[in-house]
């Protein structure tokens, strides 16, 4: 699994298998590009609202805070920071702690609030 992003708002996570190690990753970074979104993010560094969204059995709710810095842990604070999210709140509603299966859901609440992506501008790989 890769997550990519442009700390600008832009977020993409991708998955690749393969025999070997560099060509897993060579797909999952093209798995990720294809699907990067573009999040609104305010002028302080939040987001607008409320979003939350459930994937499998991985339930996340995202929240603005105002100037608390990122109140984030586990997978959801890896994708805010790679997203230049500064300041929002986030809560783990499930008893799953699958780490991919909550950035699925992440990335599937953010959609609430994104655009598609432009390729074009140099993502950060993490």
């Amino acid at each position: 699994a890769m997550l990519i992003g442009d700390k600008k708002g832009a977020i993409g996570l991708g998955t690749g298998k393969a025999a070997d190690t560099s060509l897993a990753i060579q797909k999952a970074l093209k798995a990720a590009q294809k699907h990067m979104v573009k999040i609104s993010i305010t002028k302080n560094g939040s987001i607008a609202h409320n979003v939350s969204a459930k994937y499998s059995s991985s339930m996340v709710m995202i929240m603005p805070n105002k100037n608390r810095g990122l109140v984030a842990g586990s997978a959801i604070r890896d994708i805010l920071v790679l997203a230049g999210v500064k300041h929002a709140t986030s809560k783990v509603l499930s008893g799953s702690k699958n780490k991919l299966n909550m950035a699925k859901a992440v990335l599937k609440a953010l959609e609430a609030i994104s655009t598609p992506h432009r390729p074009g501008a140099a993502p950060v790989v993490q």
